[in-house]
């Protein structure tokens, strides 16, 4: 048996619930995805990227916004300025109208792939596998006839469910440029979740899978509920999960987003893909040696209006916090036990009128639209061997939130034949810096 040894990687997460809003081709992302500090993977969620309207609940998912947000992605991460519509010889624009014309996820995502994509198709099993029919494979050991350019599908999964992509633009040109790989773009209704990895490191990565959980309207629809996306990293599993819980700030609407949790904790399920009896591919969310939750998870600030507003006028942080509903609910035990969250040394993140950093209620015309001031947008994580470096939000005006970011360093396990080439060259005496709050830098 190999012996292993562990590794640090840089990760980045950010939640973002955008309103139901398109974006715009003039949205710059840079700060936001902090790329002066660039990281090895990128995890992020978004919530409302489309109205949640019962068009888009009950009919047809429009996947145009995913298709805007993954191209901004890229032009931050990968610097390039256009994205190729697959099959066409000329590069679209962003921001055209003609951008998209509403294909499926599965298609969009395949105009973001480089020469990395061929990589994808590797397995980290420690042991070989017997394959008694084509669906036998592990996920990253695709039968022999398989070619280049099929992509590996899910057998017997949702129907949502894409091939595994990789990004970039298409262009041979732009190929040498490009930095990361879009490993996964999955939407479902709102949510839309989206991981980007190191091209270098993509070679690692395998057990690529994703599962869906509906919570929503009569607690089944997909306007609530959550992604989750599970993942080998060399010899480490990942789970990250990106959910949008039930809403209202009414008196016991906590219990509902604690029963939210609850049913997504009992009812995510990744397929099995790797038949090897030596095989340690988790299944559900608890078997991964790591596991990051991030979302709009709409927990409030139990105190009326005017009482948060005195202390937000004091940014008296520890005072609202010890009135934080997802704090008072974690230390009650009554849900995400054995999780942690890092100190919120920011302002609460929710309702902000949109192009103001006015929390809505506050003028005449949004006193309608008054919501108490909260912190719904987290992230919290379980597993050894996660060390967060920040937990910040960033000033964007875009939509009635604003976005929240982290940063950890998670230490991987590598076997003795792996190389650590393309490792994060990270500082850590910096890394420990960025963690501390503004006010004590």
């Amino acid at each position: 048996m190999p012996s292993n040894r562990t590794q640090s990687f840089r990760v980045f997460v950010a939640t973002w619930n955008v309103g139901g809003k398109s974006p715009h081709n003039s949205l710059n992302l840079d700060q936001f995805l902090q790329i002066h500090n660039q990281s090895d993977i990128y995890v992020l969620g978004f919530q409302e990227i489309v109205p949640l309207n019962a068009g888009n609940v009950l009919v047809v998912e429009d996947n145009e916004p995913a298709a805007k947000w993954l191209a901004l992605i890229d032009q931050s991460l990968n610097r390039s300025r256009s994205v190729a519509i697959r099959g066409s010889k000329n590069l679209t624009p962003l921001g055209s109208s003609l951008l998209f014309q509403k294909p499926s996820l599965r298609k969009i995502c395949k105009n973001f792939r480089t020469e990395s994509r061929r990589r994808l198709k590797t397995c980290n099993c420690s042991h070989g596998l017997q394959r008694k029919n084509s669906k036998d494979f592990c996920l990253w050991c695709p039968p022999t006839n398989l070619s280049e350019d099929d992509d590996v599908s899910l057998e017997g999964a949702d129907d949502g469910l894409e091939s595994y992509v990789s990004s970039a633009v298409s262009n041979a040109s732009c190929v040498n440029q490009q930095k990361y790989s879009l490993i996964v773009g999955k939407q479902m209704v709102g949510i839309f979740v989206t991981v980007w990895v190191r091209k270098e490191l993509v070679q690692y990565v395998s057990h690529l899978r994703v599962s869906y959980v509906s919570r929503g309207i009569m607690g089944y629809l997909g306007n609530k509920g959550c992604i989750s996306v599970s993942m080998s990293f060399h010899q480490t599993s990942f789970c990250f999960v990106c959910s949008h819980l039930a809403s209202g700030e009414k008196e016991g609407d906590e219990l509902r987003r604690n029963m939210d949790v609850i049913e997504i904790l009992k009812n995510t399920q990744f397929q099995r893909i790797c038949r090897s009896p030596f095989s340690r591919v988790p299944e559900k969310i608890f078997e991964h040696d790591r596991a990051i939750w991030l979302g709009d998870l709409n927990y409030r600030i139990a105190l009326s209006y005017s009482e948060t507003r005195k202390l937000l006028e004091r940014n008296d942080w520890k005072a609202l916090f010890d009135k934080d509903q997802l704090k008072i609910e974690r230390e009650a035990g009554r849900v995400f036990k054995g999780w942690k969250e890092g100190k919120i040394y920011f302002a609460p993140t929710y309702k902000y009128s949109y192009n103001s950093d006015t929390y809505a209620g506050e003028t005449t015309e949004t006193k309608n639209k008054r919501r108490t001031p909260a912190w719904c947008d987290r992230i919290l994580w379980r597993g050894n061997g996660i060390h967060q470096l920040s937990y910040v939000r960033w000033e964007s005006q875009f939509s009635d939130h604003r976005p929240v970011c982290s940063t950890f360093m998670v230490d991987v396990e590598l076997t003795d034949n792996e190389s650590n080439k393309g490792s994060s060259n990270f500082n850590m005496k910096v890394a420990s810096e960025e963690y501390l709050p503004p006010a004590r830098k």
